[in-house]
């Protein structure tokens, strides 16, 4: 029983350790924080639009495109990296697959930029 606990000792040790840190940063945050609320800040503030009543208000459709290009440049990642990484292994059909797709994706950039995603003023 003495050996088990000694092997578990370092992990006690560390858990420990987290547990006080936790607590000392927690207490340091509260302790040290300025608090000056104000109205602005107390504000609600939702999809950078003030807070309506209506859940049903139409929004800008520059969120929608904001919202499609991420998912353009997530996608990409998400295949990209492993492609990458078996890139000797894919041969010659994984090659041309994956140009078609960064085809297809770059595709669909050039539509987010023709709408005007890219511009916010």
């Amino acid at each position: 029983m003495a050996d088990l606990l000694r092997e578990y000792l370092p992990i006690l040790i560390f858990f420990g350790l987290a547990v006080v840190l936790a607590i000392i940063l927690t207490l340091s945050a509260i302790i040290v924080a300025v608090r000056r609320p104000d109205p602005e800040k107390l504000s609600a503030y939702e999809c950078g639009f003030n807070a309506f009543d209506d859940a049903r208000m139409r929004f800008d459709v520059r969120f929608y495109l904001v919202a499609i290009m991420f998912i353009i440049f997530d996608l990409e990642m998400a295949f990209l990296f492993p492609w990458a990484v078996a890139f000797q292994d894919v041969g010659i059909f994984g090659y041309w697959s994956m140009l078609v797709f960064l085809a297809v994706l770059t595709i669909g950039f050039i539509y987010e930029w023709r709408k005007g995603a890219m511009e916010w003023a």
